[in-house]
């Protein structure tokens, strides 16, 4: 990554995210999507970085994101999509824009599908098993870069 400095973070919330909170909490835990996006928006201010949340089920919907963003640096949790979505990779590497990839739950210790990412080898970093804490860490990371 290079050393430009980070002042503007878009975070993308893949599909089946907007269920946290309801959904496995064994694997997702309790929060749900507001609550972690408050947590973000939090950190960010703390850390004086606009930042931007968004959530999609749909693949062409966050395509369409990752196309129009002006922002320095991206977190995603591309989710079920990690596993399948060339397109989503192919936008990534094209925009330049430096990405973390964030899991909420531990990808390595579920089922093995699980374990490919289309995402991982052009991401600046992976963030898997942590919760909610793993959006915040990355948010720090950029911050660092600031």
């Amino acid at each position: 990554m290079s050393d430009m400095a980070i002042n503007s973070v878009v975070v993308i919330h893949g599909p089946n995210l907007n269920l946290l909170g309801e959904r496995e909490p064994k694997h997702y835990g309790t929060s749900t999507l507001d609550e972690i996006n408050t947590k973000i928006q939090a950190e960010a201010l703390q850390s004086n970085i606009s930042v931007e949340t968004f959530q999609s089920n749909s693949e062409a919907d966050i395509l369409n994101k990752i196309h129009s963003i002006k922002a320095d640096f991206i977190i995603i949790n591309p989710a079920a999509f990690t596993h399948t979505s060339v397109s989503i990779r192919d936008a990534l590497a094209a925009t330049k824009i430096p990405f973390i990839e964030v899991h909420l739950s531990n990808v390595f210790a579920r089922e093995s599908f699980r374990k490919e990412s289309f995402f991982s080898d052009i991401a600046v970093g992976v963030i898997s098993g942590f919760g909610a804490e793993g959006y915040l860490a990355a948010l720090r990371y950029a911050a660092q870069k600031k």
